[in-house]
């Protein structure tokens, strides 16, 4: 792969207020997503189909209509719930960091396709081509990480994910993953395929599938603790809040107030309100099934 060709973003979080102005180096993005590949010609297209093969040949249809569309009632749902600033991880085409940048959001998407990366910026997103393993801007600041479109799979270990996922948030901050809608708890090595199985990325790359059950005993051990968890049609979701709060409350209580005030902020915030501050793919309660918090 390439070096990462994301500089258009590269230090955008400066002008944002608190202290989330940090301007991560360029790497590697590593992973099958070449320019060529028929991810990123379907996502040229904003066509399938498109699947995910596994070593033993069973396919995975992917959605690349609604990924390339606009946000739908389900996402909307999940992105009211956001909060502070919002890192998409595995953004693809680009439609809930559009969606978040539209409604007045700080919001950045990463994604190792440089289809992604484009799409996203000429939807008016935010996006930098980069892997959620490499340096991030605003490490340990972002108010909300979102793991959509199955992507809870990157790098086919959840729970090591989950790990980072937690060092990336906010201490209390949110991380919204949406999960297979069965109980399923797999790891695998996957291709991109198009309809013709004709072309295929290079090599096999690791994947994981967990269902809402396999995701919540991995987030324990990742400082993580289930908020909620809702289903809409077959789609499914669980919001986890990092526990990280409460250990620098108790080790460090000077910079207690200063988040306090910044928590009271974003929880004064309506969902729908635009915030005063200027979101790698497979990336309003439902009358299906309604929100469970806990």
């Amino acid at each position: 792969m390439s070096r990462a060709t994301g500089g258009q973003a590269s230090g955008w979080l400066g002008g944002a207020p608190g202290r989330l102005g940090v301007s991560a180096p360029r790497g590697t993005a590593p992973g099958p997503w070449a320019a060529s590949d028929p991810y990123s010609a379907a996502l040229r297209t904003g066509r399938g189909p498109l699947f995910l093969r596994r070593v033993d040949g069973w396919l995975l249809p992917l959605e690349v209509e609604r990924w390339c569309a606009r946000a739908d009632a389900v996402d909307l749902e999940v992105l009211d719930r956001c909060e502070g600033a919002v890192l998409d991880v595995g953004c693809g085409p680009g439609r809930l960091v559009a969606e978040l940048a539209a409604r007045g959001r700080t919001v950045l998407g990463i994604d190792v396709s440089e289809a992604a990366v484009a799409r996203t910026l000429r939807l008016g997103g935010q996006s930098l081509r980069r892997s959620v393993f490499e340096p991030l801007p605003g490490e340990g600041r972002w108010g909300t990480v979102l793991l959509m479109d199955g992507n809870i799979g990157i790098g086919g270990d959840p729970g090591a994910l989950l790990v980072r996922v937690a060092a990336l948030l906010a201490p209390g901050g949110l991380l919204i993953a949406e999960t297979a809608p069965v109980d399923v708890d797999e790891r695998t090595h996957v291709q991109v395929v198009d309809v013709t199985d004709a072309h295929a990325a290079d090599s096999p790359f690791p994947w994981a599938r967990i269902g809402t059950p396999a995701l919540l005993r991995h987030a324990g051990t990742a400082g993580l603790r289930t908020v909620a968890q809702w289903a809409s049609g077959e789609r499914r979701f669980v919001a986890l809040r990092s526990d990280r709060r409460d250990r620098r409350d108790r080790y460090d209580p000077g910079d207690r107030q200063d988040r306090h005030d910044r928590h009271a902020s974003n929880s004064a915030e309506p969902p729908n309100s635009a915030a005063v501050i200027s979101s790698q793919r497979a990336r309003k309660p439902s009358a299906d099934s309604a929100a469970t918090d806990r």
